[in-house]
Formats: C-alpha cells, sequence, structure tokens
C-alpha cells in the first residue's frame, strides 16, 4: 500500500468526500498536499490525501516518481504507465473502503506525472469516479482509451503556455484523446505559466472539484 499524508476533513467531521493528489516527478505526498490546504476552506467536509508515487527517483537522490522519465518513447512510457497502475487503484480502493465512500465522491488531482497517471487509471475504473484535474500533465495511451475506457469522468485540463518540461502542445493533444473517447473535457491555458500552478489554475481547480463532489 502508498504511504500518503492527509488533511482531514475542516469540519472535524468523517469526509462525506475524498480528493486524492498525485505528484510530480521527484517530488512526494508531503510535497505536493497544499495544493489541498489552498481547496481546505472551498471543501471542508473533503479528506485530502497525497500518496508517495511507489518508486524512488532514478535521476535525484531524494523523492519519488510513478514511471522513469529517462526514457521517453512512447512504449516504454505507456509500459512504466501500467506498472504503476495497480499500485494507484489499490490505493483508491482502500480509500474507497476505508471511508465508506462511493466512488463518485472521490476525484484525482495530478501534477505533470501525477496527471499522466490520473488520465489512464480514472477512465479504465467502472464505477466512474467523479472527475479528474490535471495539471502541467499529458494522456498516455490515448490511442486505446476509446476500446478500454470503462468509465467517463469529467475532467479539467490546466497547463502553462511556457512550460518547459511538458510541452504546451500535449495539451491540445490530451483534450483530443479525451474527446474522442467521449469523455468531457474541458482545457485552460495559462499565458506565461511555466511548469507550474497559478492562483488561475487552483480557483478553476476548486470550482470543478466542487462542483463535480458536491
Amino acid at each position: 500500500m502508498l504511504s500518503d499524508n492527509r488533511l482531514p476533513p475542516l469540519s472535524g467531521g468523517a469526509p462525506k468526500s475524498a480528493v486524492i493528489i498525485l505528484h510530480g516527478l521527484g517530488d512526494s505526498g508531503a510535497g505536493i498536499l497544499p495544493l489541498g490546504e489552498a481547496w481546505q476552506r472551498g471543501l471542508p467536509e473533503t479528506e485530502f490525501l497525497a500518496p508517495d508515487a511507489p518508486f524512488p527517483c532514478d535521476i535525484a537522490p531524494f523523492g519519488f516518481q510513478w514511471f522513469s522519465s529517462q526514457d521517453w518513447s512512447p512504449p516504454v512510457i505507456l509500459a512504466g504507465v501500467k506498472k504503476a497502475e495497480p499500485y494507484l487503484n489499490e490505493y483508491i480502493d482502500h480509500i474507497l473502503s476505508s471511508r465508506g465512500l462511493p466512488p463518485d465522491k472521490l476525484a484525482l488531482v495530478g501534477f505533470s506525472q501525477g496527471t499522466m497517471m490520473s488520465l489512464y487509471v480514472a477512465p479504465r475504473r467502472s464505477p466512474s469516479l467523479a472527475g479528474v484535474v490535471g495539471y502541467s500533465g499529458a494522456l498516455i495511451g490515448g490511442d486505446t482509451l476509446p476500446q478500454e475506457r470503462k468509465s467517463a469522468p469529467p475532467v479539467l485540463l490546466v497547463h502553462g503556455m511556457r512550460d518547459e518540461v511538458v510541452p504546451f502542445s500535449a495539451l491540445a493533444h490530451a483534450e483530443r484523446g479525451l474527446q474522442n473517447a467521449n469523455i468531457n473535457v474541458s482545457a485552460i491555458a495559462r499565458p506565461d505559466l511555466y511548469h507550474s500552478v497559478d492562483e488561475t489554475g487552483l480557483a478553476e481547480g476548486l470550482r470543478f472539484l466542487r462542483k463535480v463532489l458536491n
């Protein structure tokens, strides 16, 4: 089971919904959990959870990774995502069962590699999760998604136009791939933003999460 960091509901009661936040390459659950802190007041009955990816980062002496970034050829990346997929599905199942929540009360939020994992796993699960928010990521396995899709959770994608890590062109590619699989997707381009999340992205993410979880 993935180790994690958690923010209990501000309401003080049992969670009525959950948001799992997936970090990027070389980061950790603790490093990405501040996204949840930014959203707590807007979702006071939601538990925010941020697991560490299952593998140590292979290009840094610290942090974790969902898959290696040393070879970005599509078959290698897809194989890496598939290797990490069972870990994430097991974690999602554990959170749902231990909290007594239905799948439509759990959303995924990803940054970079975390977005790639979220966009791969969520539509291949059934019943459907509440939705996916993806920052600065990409769609992996889009060619087979129409055949492999088991659900169609709504998706919000936000990407900086000056992203120097995951090219901005990945936003349009992901949008087309999700639409081809009949998944409702909204895409927001952020001018002058690099590989990061800005205040507008945070606000749009909160608006989306409030809509799909309430």
